[in-house]
């Protein structure tokens, strides 16, 4: 056979289905990518508000720990209080700590507002322990407990961004709560509570009692979740903590 003088291939023409499949996976593809980056840009747009603050500083703010397991943090005549609902081991109760809590100190200590933390333990099985949130709720009692209102910031802050673990296998151990407190200027009687485990069993109920009282009041047990009053806060929107203490 003359290799000069070899078979020549003419494709066939795409059928219009294909071309049609294949439009719609490329209008697909676009339409994801465009998703993804207008959700990136969303979780992206908050600043940090506040920042250089620090945690709560006047010694003035008490901590106070109500009969029910909330936590109120602020000064006796403070102008308003909030409701915050958040679980140890939630990443967005992290954010909004990380977000907003330098912004809610400096109300705190103006005495502009006073903040109601209900804790709640929904979590407690994406811990290695199982029970890591009931724990740290547990310590966030014992810490309160103590009335001292920077302090408590102080851990609070610690156990909600820098040194909460992550979810799905993550845990600290009461040891290392211990030593969060004790990093925060907690009481030695206060950590000596964390180390016992001393409020396990009553911050384990309390926490039941909130999620119970969320859910009555926004429909379902969500964290983070605001309450100014029966109002449920919108904390996407960067100015929400002037608008409710301005």
């Amino acid at each position: 056979m003359n290799s000069s003088s070899g078979s020549k291939y003419t494709p066939r023409p795409m059928s219009s289905r294909t071309t049609y499949a294949l439009g719609a996976v490329a209008v697909l593809v676009i339409v994801l990518i465009v998703v993804l980056v207008v959700r990136w840009n969303s979780d992206h747009s908050l600043k940090v508000q506040g920042d250089g603050y620090g945690t709560v500083r006047d010694p003035a703010v008490s901590a106070l720990l109500d009969s029910d397991g909330a936590i109120v943090l602020g000064k006796p005549n403070a102008a308003k209080t909030i409701d915050l609902y958040e679980d140890p081991m939630c990443p967005n109760c992290g954010s909004l700590e990380h977000l907003f809590g330098q912004q809610l100190a400096q109300k705190i200590d103006q005495g502009k507002l006073a903040v109601r933390y209900r804790l709640v333990n929904f979590l407690d099985a994406k811990s290695a322990s199982k029970d890591y949130s009931t724990r740290a709720v547990a310590a966030n009692e014992c810490v309160a407990d103590a009335g001292d209102g920077p302090a408590y910031a102080k851990f609070h802050t610690a156990v909600l961004t820098t040194k909460q673990p992550s979810e799905n296998g993550g845990d600290r151990t009461n040891d290392e709560l211990v030593a969060i407190a004790k990093d925060a200027g907690v009481s030695a009687e206060a950590q000596q509570c964390i180390a016992k485990g001393q409020r396990v069993d009553s911050a384990r109920n309390h926490a039941q009692s909130a999620m119970a009282t969320l859910k009555s009041a926004v429909g379902q047990v969500r964290t983070p979740t605001v309450l100014d009053g029966t109002t449920d806060i919108d904390v996407n929107e960067s100015g929400w903590v002037d608008k409710i203490a301005p």
